[in-house]
């Protein structure tokens, strides 16, 4: 009985994955990808927030749907960031050594992220300077994200919150 259970949950979760927008384009060099959004951040004055991760991960697409269904939090992020998905998939280049090492280039620029886990959150200034990653598991609630946690994270690093304004 509890592993019929597990194995309904297992594919009811699988199948609310399915329905969520892949947000990750997995055929941009994310190198350049990065450096596009920094200039458009620096004349628009704003911050680039990078959510790395990809269309593999299912907290990363349950996030990208979840910050674009809230108008709150939608507004806020358009106010003050250029908000990027960085595509890291290290199943797809395992047996590409370019690939690997452009991936290996990009992860190195954000300051291996990583080890936090996917999603996780890089925000850079106006210059393409690191200024925070953030650990995605703070701001998860049950199989979502909990609205305060997310609010909280973005004001706290918008362009006048660093500049202390």
């Amino acid at each position: 009985m509890i592993a019929l259970l597990a194995a309904f949950v297992s594919v009811l979760a699988q199948a609310q994955t399915a329905e969520l927008k892949k947000v990750y384009d997995e055929t941009i060099n994310p190198l350049e990808q990065i450096d596009k959004a920094v200039s458009q951040a620096k004349a628009e004055g704003k911050f680039v927030v990078c959510q790395v991760g990809g269309n593999w991960c299912p907290w990363c697409l349950r996030f990208a749907d979840f910050i674009t269904k809230d108008s709150e939090i939608k507004k806020l992020v358009a106010d003050n960031f250029v908000y990027i998905h960085v595509n890291y998939n290290p199943r797809a280049f395992k047996d590409d050594p370019a690939q690997k090492k452009q991936a290996d280039k990009m992860m190195a620029r954000l300051g291996n992220p990583g080890r936090f886990g996917y999603p996780v959150f890089v925000v850079l200034d106006a210059k393409g300077k690191i200024l925070h990653t953030q650990d995605s598991s703070f701001l998860e609630e049950g199989q979502g994200y909990n609205k305060e946690k997310v609010v909280r994270f973005f004001k706290n690093w918008t362009p006048a919150a660093v500049k202390g304004k």
